[in-house]
């Protein structure tokens, strides 16, 4: 049995991961531990196999808050680099860090193709891909032969009760008649297949660097399309709007958030077991529903 602690009690991976586990009691144990306060440095970390650590700011807007910069180093930075050494510490095997696929900097403008290889090197936008960058490099240095550390960079994650854009981009897929229809491909992640990528991250022990994805990329207009038809609706999909919103987006950042490219080549996410349990239709079902 795989001793395994989380740390984020409340984070959406973090949750999401422990009830998919759920399911195999005889092969998982599962706690969780919150690192809001000082209270964690003093809990032990032995006789666990693995630490999930899932905690981080994320969600920033195109132009984040200089203010908040010192924050995000302090916590998606720091922390990360010292929950790991308390692990390597406290004799744990290993460590799997979510970091993300922000390290590469902003999605490609709207008609722009933007493919990330094994060649793309990771140049991030803003403080909060550098702090995760940062993170990623802290860690690395702590590997050993005993101390394994597997780092994520996950695309867009979404799924059942997920922020960030999906749940905006349902809102109007169940609220409007109409959607611009562009030319786009972006990555997602559906979280089930996020938790199985972890699960088999675990059960064979990896370290390394991965980028798991759905096997589909994912057009905006499509994906708000299938929202539409799981809620019974119908919308229309128009290029009238294009013209504008390519203009919109040489300035307004999260114009191609929405409707930029942003993809992994699919040779980065292919792995010798198959974690892809949904495919985008049946993710999309499985969120709405």
């Amino acid at each position: 049995m795989k001793k395994i602690l989380i740390t984020g009690a409340n984070s959406y991976v973090g949750t999401s991961f422990k009830k998919w586990v759920s399911q195999h009691p005889d092969k998982y144990s599962i706690d969780t531990i919150s690192l809001r306060d000082e209270q964690w440095r003093e809990n032990s970390f032995e006789g666990y196999d693995v630490v999930f650590h899932t905690v981080g700011i994320a969600h920033v807007d195109a132009n984040p808050d200089p203010k908040m910069e010192s924050l995000y180093y302090k916590v998606n930075r720091d922390l990360t680099i010292e929950v790991a050494q308390k692990a390597k510490n406290d004799g744990v095997a290993q460590f799997v860090f979510m970091s993300s696929i922000i390290v590469y900097g902003d999605s490609g403008y709207i008609s722009k193709p933007r493919i990330i290889d094994k060649n793309t090197v990771p140049i991030p936008a803003n403080f909060y891909g550098n702090s995760k960058l940062q993170a990623e490099e802290g860690i690395k240095f702590l590997e050993t032969n005993h101390f394994k550390i597997a780092i994520i960079r996950p695309p867009m994650i979404y799924g059942k009760g997920s922020k960030g854009n999906y749940p905006k981009l349902a809102k109007v897929a169940r609220t409007f008649p109409i959607f611009p229809n562009i030319e786009n491909q972006r990555s997602m992640l559906h979280i089930d297949n996020l938790c199985e990528f972890i699960q088999l991250m675990i059960d064979n022990e990896e370290s390394g660097l991965f980028f798991p994805q759905n096997s589909e990329y994912v057009k905006t207009s499509e994906m708000v399309k299938l929202i539409a038809e799981a809620h019974g609706r119908k919308i229309e999909l128009t290029k009238v709007f294009n013209p504008i919103l390519q203009a919109m987006g040489r300035k307004i950042g999260i114009v191609n958030k929405v409707f930029g490219n942003l993809v992994y080549d699919q040779r980065l996410s292919d792995y010798k077991d198959n974690y892809r349990v949904r495919d985008l239709r049946d993710s999309i079902i499985a969120t709405e529903k």
